[in-house]
């Protein structure tokens, strides 16, 4: 059975760990985090979070009810951090590339949480504004409901689906990423064109290209089969009127 978790005042520590700090659900955040990082998905365990709190490990059902829920409330940490400090204001499109390039390198700060959280919905404060923001920004267009819908899905599946694509080969040891990166080179540019006319004749391009992320290329797509819509839209309207 899960546990009830205590309101935060109700489960604030009244002394601080051993190592001096009070135990915090935004500490908890932070710390995750951090050993995500030093440690990969593996390393992330109550235990090891309550050493690296300098806290008892049952500490952490205090704020969650597991690592479950700490996971939840890591991809909302990351949504927070990617949309801090924007506003809208900028034309819809430019409004949605720094939103979405704001995700992607949020995401690509932290590989192994993003790995981990990329496919989560958490239901929490900072991915609700976000969306909240985006959808506003679709509607700003004045595309029906169902086109702002289709856009926003489309929109940021893309943002996180490239996140964790991008985040996966980051979080791959040197050794192994340095590997697949000298494949295009070492590979593929050496196919002959008798038995491989279009890997050949493209090779330099590959090269030059399939190390780097597509997501800004992508977005770009995106952008444009958004932009589209809206100018369908609004020439039926013009024709309407006329």
């Amino acid at each position: 059975m899960a546990k009830e978790v205590v309101p935060e005042e109700a489960r604030r520590r009244r002394r601080p760990t051993r190592q001096g700090v009070v135990v915090t659900q935004r500490l908890i955040v932070e710390t995750a985090l951090r050993m995500l990082h030093e440690h990969g998905r593996d390393g992330l365990t109550v235990r090891r979070l309550g050493v690296a709190l300098g806290a008892d490990p049952s500490t952490l059902y205090r704020y969650f009810r597991g690592i479950d829920d700490l996971t939840l409330a890591i991809a909302d940490e990351l949504i927070g951090r990617a949309m801090r400090g924007w506003l809208p204001g900028a034309p819809w499109r430019e409004d949605l590339r720094e939103v979405g390039r704001r995700i992607h390198t949020a995401y690509l700060a932290h590989p192994e949480a993003a790995v981990l959280t990329a496919s989560r919905v958490s239901g929490r404060a900072n991915e609700i504004a976000g969306d909240e923001a985006i959808l506003g920004v679709l509607r700003s267009t004045g595309l029906p409901d169902p086109d702002v819908v289709r856009i926003y899905q489309a929109f940021v599946d893309q943002a996180l689906a490239f996140a964790a694509l991008d985040a996966a080969s980051l979080a791959l040891p040197e050794a192994a990423r340095a590997a697949d990166e000298q494949v295009w080179r070492a590979t593929y540019a050496r196919l002959p064109a008798e038995t491989h006319p279009n890997i050949a004749a493209l090779a330099p391009l590959l090269v030059a290209r399939m190390n780097d992320s597509a997501y800004p290329a992508a977005l770009e797509m995106l952008l444009d089969s958004a932009e589209a819509s809206v100018r369908r839209m609004r020439g039926r309207g013009e024709a309407d009127d006329a």
